[in-house]
Parts: structure tokens; sequence; C-alpha cells
């Protein structure tokens, strides 16, 4: 008889995001699993590899920031919810670099796209309660990811302040 599992996968995916926080693409399977209080092994034979890791965690991710939109409840509010976790420059930074190794892998990068189409297509519907523009979704997503990747490489001021005031800058001119 299989031993029951005394860790969620929930503690290891946060365990995942919090050494890309820490170390962005650097990070290893044994500091997932340092992080997590598991062995190397437990984590290595749940998700089988590091892409197994990072493929659960955007699996988790979209699944978490479209209920996250869905209970804001507005354009703006949904749209604070994309990066409020990324207030630090270097968890941003270390983020934006994981990101750009994830587009390398084509198994990532197609569960990217899902993830990103399935935020835009919860924004739309918010978009159409608030009678903008048909493209202000895809305007607005634009938006957003430009605002925190220049505020990663560039941080000034906070990043909520920053996305607050250009999206409202932008929904005032869609209105």
């Amino acid at each position: 008889m299989a031993r029951p599992r005394t860790i969620s996968d929930e503690r290891i995916l946060t365990a995942v995001a919090t050494v890309i926080d820490r170390r962005g693409p650097e990070f290893t399977v044994a500091d997932v699993a340092a992080e997590a209080g598991v062995s190397v092994g437990a984590v290595a034979k749940r998700f089988g590899s590091k892409s197994g890791l990072l493929q659960a965690l955007t699996r988790a991710g979209t699944e978490e920031v479209v209920s996250r939109m869905r209970a804001a409840g507005s354009v703006r509010a949904a749209l604070l919810t994309w990066f409020d976790r990324l207030a630090d420059p270097v968890v941003a930074t270390n983020n934006l670099a994981q990101l750009g190794v994830d587009l390398i892998d084509p198994e990532l990068r197609a569960l990217l796209a899902r993830h990103y189409a399935g935020m835009e297509a919860e924004l739309e519907v918010l978009c159409a309660a608030e009678d903008l523009p048909p493209t202000a979704a895809r305007v607005l997503a634009a938006l957003v990811y430009g605002t925190a990747m220049d505020w990663s490489v560039r941080p000034r001021g906070e990043l909520s302040a920053r996305m607050e005031e250009d999206i409202d800058l932008v929904l005032r001119g869609m209105r």
C-alpha cells in the first residue's frame, strides 16, 4: 500500500514560485525540495523534472489568476491582480528572466499562450460589461505587460502605483 501524501502539490508549487522569486531561472529541483521541506526524490516523483514543475505552476497560475479576475469585478481591479505579487524589482526581474527561459521551451510556451488567452478572455468579458471598445482587452493587456516589464528593468516608485496610473490614463481615454 502506498504512503498517503503529506505534502500537497500546492505546497510544492508555492515553493517553486518562491525560489523563482529568489533565484530566477537558475533555480534547481533541489532548491524547490528544500523550500518545500521534502526530498528531491519526492518532487521528482510527483513532477518529473524542472520543466514539469514549471508546467504545473503555469497551469495552477492560470486557474488562480482567472479566478481572482472574476472576483475583482471590474476591468481596472482585474488588471491590478496580474502582477500584484511583483512589488520588489528583484522579484520582478527574476520572474521576467524565468519567462524568457520558458519561451524557449515549446511546451511551456504553449501553456503560456493558453495562460494569456485565458486572462484576455476573462478581460474581454469585463470590458464588454463596461462598454469598452472591442479591442480594449488586447490593448489593456499589452499595457499591463509592458508596464510590468519596464518597471522590472527601470523601477521607479511602486509597481502598483505605476500600474494604477497607467491603467487609469488608458481607461479614461477609452471611455
